[in-house]
């Protein structure tokens, strides 16, 4: 009896496999890919949200910024925000500080109604680096925010200035996109062979997939940047390579190719 008893407790925590081992139940294979499932939905809602409304946004916002004229006196007077508004100012204080991770550009500027603030840029020329306290400048602002700092005709672009670089809010978009996919197929693999998920797993194939994604797409997003070739393109360039690359990096597609 004690023996049968023993028996009969293992059979309720183990599933026989078709070779007659004793396998564990699948339950939390499973639950990990219902997890990862949902991860990608998650991942997948932020790659809509990025093509949805932050690149339009951060486009529109740019277009309206370009053809935003000078304030006229009347604009000035009904405290208008869409045009640009000078201010002179004087320069505090200033921060130029590189240093990597850590790396700070800044200046502190102040007005003769006691007014102050602080403006950050993201590098430290063509002015930051040639002010020095009691300095006069000349603030643009737009919708409240100061987007140029100059000063005898040199002039530079604060960290508010709206820019026409969307090529990596679509490059953000489509690391979403992909790794909404990449946690689907993992996920969706768990659930329908729970005993043989493998090569679907994190280490190392689903490691290599990751870092392949984030970095051709940051690559293909800022060299749109700088050649100024149009933010779709990063998807029609990213995508077929990370698919390539998963494809040919994937183990099965490798014994393949290897083999004699």
């Amino acid at each position: 009896m004690t023996e049968r008893a023993g028996v009969t407790g293992r059979n309720t925590r183990e599933v026989p496999d078709g070779n007659g081992a004793a396998r564990r139940p699948p339950g939390r294979v499973w639950f990990m890919g219902v997890l990862l499932i949902l991860l990608s939905l998650t991942s997948a809602a932020a790659s809509s949200v990025v093509f949805s409304w932050w690149l339009p946004s951060d486009q529109s916002r740019y277009q309206e910024y370009r053809a935003a004229e000078p304030c006229s006196v009347r604009a000035i007077e009904k405290e208008q925000t869409d045009c640009l508004k000078t201010w002179r100012l004087t320069v505090e204080k200033t921060v130029n500080k590189s240093g990597g991770k850590s790396s700070s550009y800044e200046a502190t500027l102040t007005d003769q109604d006691s007014w102050r603030g602080t403006v950050s840029f993201g590098d430290p020329g063509p002015l930051l680096e040639r002010l020095k306290s009691g300095d006069q400048v000349t603030a643009t602002l737009w919708r409240r925010d100061i987007v140029v700092l100059s000063q005898d005709g040199v002039g530079q672009n604060t960290s508010e200035a709206p820019r026409d670089e969307v090529q990596m809010n679509a490059a953000a978009g489509v690391i979403a996109a992909l790794v909404a996919a990449q946690l689907f197929v993992f996920g969706a693999v768990r659930l329908v062979r729970p005993y043989d998920h493998d090569p679907f797993v994190w280490k190392p194939y689903g490691r290599r997939l990751l870092v392949t994604i984030v970095a051709v797409c940051f690559a293909v997003g800022l060299a749109a940047v700088w050649t100024g070739i149009p933010w779709w393109c990063v998807p029609a360039v990213s995508v077929p390579i990370v698919v390539g690359t998963a494809v040919m990096t994937h183990p099965r597609s490798r014994r393949t190719t290897t083999s004699p």
